[in-house]
């Protein structure tokens, strides 16, 4: 619905009378007009719409139930703000893009200039459409252009969607177009992430301090110290408890997270991209879209961020469907040495164990003996598979699997017929001395040429050999990333972008998986068009507890890969026991890792039985309600995916380090229907603990039959596992006569 705004005039402007406070149910008569609320999962946002400057976002929080058009003029009239000391003369408001001009000292949501000319548009709203739990706002000023449009979905996640527009006759250089919405005045701490390879989202808690504060990634990816979730929370909030508001970026490039804190005004949270130098200039009538600001509020901790953002995750159209195949990758298994009788072999004995879908990995294409040479030339290496991968696709198939591919489409060997054959199409010259990462520079993907090679030969691998499934590579970070003399990482971006999209409608049965030097690629804007992220390239059990804990943050389960790995892991060179690696990727998108032609019998016999659990339990894993229940224990962790209807649970107890106590503290399981009693017993295909055979708790053997009500507040008292232990258990209710 388009509604004209024309004729409703800011609340600053109004005559004293018009501002006065009406009776309960007496409505300004413009409050209709200029006051929107959304509500949705149980959240609502209320919007301010002056004529002059863009929307005011009243709140965003707990639902505050239905109010009318009197209850919402009520509240614009409670949230007004005075005159501060030593400040501006007049009241002003903080907008959904906070600038100068609005009065904000703070970082500014939008900048720009003409010709070294600054901008500090006066925006005026034009037009306006609201929908179920939508609304956008359309504004212009001198020479711009602005649409604001905020979404509240079933979850009660808020997307932010931001587009600007050069409506002048001068080019316009952006700056910076970063949503941001402000948050409780309660909010005491703050929480994001950072990382390194083979460990990522490490989490990191601080004392929210006064100013405007920013975490800026300029890897030209999502990046392993990417800062994944912003949050600000009251004090202490933890797993289960406290309010908390988040902020994610949906976007693979340079970001900015921000959150600021300023003596005149509430705290706010917000995120955009990072834009370069002279990245983005706006020719006359030319327009940018913001990526997409992912907005959470919970009042139950980290953990209602996370049902939330799953929910919402989980509800889009693309969203994968049917049951997460149980996936072998061969890199850990033969690396670089492709062969096909060994692959042959590997395929049996996965699809004996219950694989269903094999993916080849690195070193099938031409020239490829090591990371030094080829990447870039997409075509089969007919030195190594003299009748292309034919037989061992067919093989493959033959065992009732599925076949994948890795490629790493956006990456070149300077020792490649494409490095040789065109030169113009790298995103960083080869005579310009830019440091090489893994022996590699980037393709410049924004380049046509580029953009049309790589979709004909991937699509031509993809058509020829029906592939079910790829692995999307990137391992480097881009530095020094300009094409013809700009900095093109956000455009090369959204090139990466724009391939995916045509791959995927060239061939709408393919599923992609992302990965770039493990984690470094984990965001929403990724996951709009790729299947499942993989986590990190350890698969080191003790490493990725902490690794998928933080991932299942933003993701659910059937999206986080999570491998099996050999014993003794090939980045930390630490062992670990079958047990524990198995129950560690039960709770993912499960597959293997590890040359499966080298294990026992009685390893097999085990794999076999760990991934039939797997296979029976990942419609409650891909389904449930995920948290994470707090042990007490500051070397245990716990996970809990109980089912949407409360019949169900799975709980997992996992040890990383050794317990301060002989002890160990009660497991309570919150979540369940309190009323019902729960059968509790281990996992039955899986093995517990060696340790747990001659001492486990008296109720281990048999189980315990208990309500849920006794589960979340008594809990139940677990055996003392030692690190590199984990007991799984399965909690079925009782059906009621």
């Amino acid at each position: 619905m388009n509604e004209s705004m024309s004729a409703i005039a800011p609340v600053s402007s109004l005559p004293a009378r018009d501002r006065r406070p009406y009776p309960r149910g007496a409505a300004d008569p413009a409050a209709e007009e200029r006051i929107r609320l959304l509500r949705g999962g149980g959240v609502a946002v209320v919007v301010h719409l002056p004529e002059t400057g863009l929307p005011e976002v009243l709140h965003w929080g707990r639902d505050l139930g239905e109010l009318d058009a009197g209850d919402l003029d009520q509240l614009r009239l409670a949230r007004s703000r005075p005159v501060s000391p030593s400040a501006l003369d007049e009241p002003w408001p903080l907008t959904l893009l906070p600038g100068e001009h609005d009065g904000w000292e703070g970082r500014p949501g939008f900048a720009a200039h003409r010709d070294g000319r600054a901008e500090h548009p006066r925006w005026t709203v034009t037009e306006t459409e609201t929908g179920p739990g939508a609304l956008r706002v359309r504004a212009a000023a001198d020479g711009l252009a602005i649409d604001c449009a905020i979404a509240l979905d079933a979850a009660g996640i808020v997307r932010v969607e931001l587009e600007v527009t050069n409506t002048g006759a001068v080019p316009l250089a952006l700056a910076a177009l970063e949503a941001a919405l402000p948050v409780g005045d309660r909010v005491g701490e703050v929480l994001d992430f950072t990382g390194r390879w083979t460990r990522e989202r490490v989490p990191q808690r601080r004392t929210l301090a006064q100013g405007s504060h920013v975490r800026e990634t300029r890897r030209g990816r999502t990046g392993h110290d990417a800062p994944h979730v912003l949050a600000l929370g009251t004090g202490g909030f933890s797993a289960d408890a406290g309010e908390v508001w988040a902020v994610h970026l949906a976007w693979s490039g340079d970001a900015v997270y921000r959150h600021d804190a300023l003596p005149e005004a509430g705290p706010l949270l917000g995120a955009g991209p990072l834009l370069r130098p002279g990245e983005i200039a706006l020719a006359p009538g030319e327009a940018f879209r913001s990526p997409t600001a992912v907005f959470a509020w919970s009042d139950e901790g980290t953990d209602g961020i996370g049902v939330r953002l799953h929910q919402s995750v989980r509800a889009r159209p693309a969203h994968p469907q049917g049951p997460r195949p149980v996936v072998l990758n061969t890199w850990e298994a033969v690396y670089f040495q492709h062969d096909l009788g060994k692959l042959a072999t590997l395929a049996e004995t996965a699809a004996a164990v219950g694989v269903e879908r094999f993916v080849l990995d690195d070193g099938w294409f031409r020239g490829r003996r090591d990371d030094t040479t080829g990447l870039g030339d997409w075509t089969v290496d007919p030195d190594i598979w003299p009748q292309g991968l034919h037989p061992i696709a067919d093989r493959v198939r033959s065992l009732g699997m599925q076949f994948g591919l890795w490629f790493e489409p956006e990456m070149v060997n300077p020792d490649s017929e494409i490095a040789r054959d065109h030169p113009e199409w790298m995103l960083q010259p080869l005579d310009a001395g830019i440091r090489a990462w893994r022996g590699q520079y980037v393709l410049n993907l924004a380049h046509p040429a580029a953009f049309e090679y790589l979709l004909d030969a991937i699509s031509a691998i993809v058509g020829e050999y029906r592939l079910d499934y790829i692995k999307w590579d990137q391992n480097r970070d881009l530095i020094e990333a300009v094409h013809d003399g700009r900095a093109n990482v956000h455009r090369h971006t959204e090139a990466v972008y724009r391939l995916l999209d045509h791959l995927r409608a060239r061939h709408p049965a393919l599923e992609i998986e992302s990965c770039a030097s493990g984690g470094a690629r984990v965001d929403l804007g990724i996951l709009d068009r790729t299947d499942r992220v993989w986590a990190s390239d350890t698969n080191d059990p003790i490493e990725r507890l902490a690794i998928q804990r933080w991932t299942e943050l933003l993701l659910p389960l059937e999206l986080i890969g999570s491998h099996i790995g050999p014993p003794v892991a090939h980045t930390t060179h630490r062992a670990a026991s079958l047990d524990f690696r198995i129950a560690v990727a039960l709770f993912g998108s499960a597959g293997i890792e590890w040359d499966l032609t080298s294990c026992t019998p009685a390893e097999l016999e085990q794999l076999r039985s760990g991934i039939a659990c797997y296979r029976r339990l990942r419609g409650l894993l891909h389904t449930g309600r995920l948290t994470h229940p707090d042990t007490g224990d500051d070397g245990a962790d716990a996970t809990a995916v109980i089912a949407e209807d409360h019949s169900r649970a799975v709980v997992r107890l996992a040890r990383h380090a050794t317990a301060n106590r002989a002890l160990a503290p009660l497991l309570r399981i919150p979540g369940l229907d309190s009323r019902a009693r729960y059968r509790v017993a281990p996992v039955a295909e899986l093995r517990t603990p060696r340790g747990l055979d001659e001492t486990p708790p008296p109720w281990l053997r048999d189980g315990l039959l208990l309500p849920g009500a006794a589960l979340a507040d008594v809990g139940l008292q677990p055996p003392l596992l030692a690190p590199g232990e984990a007991l799984v258990l399965e909690l079925v209710r009782e059906t009621r006569d």
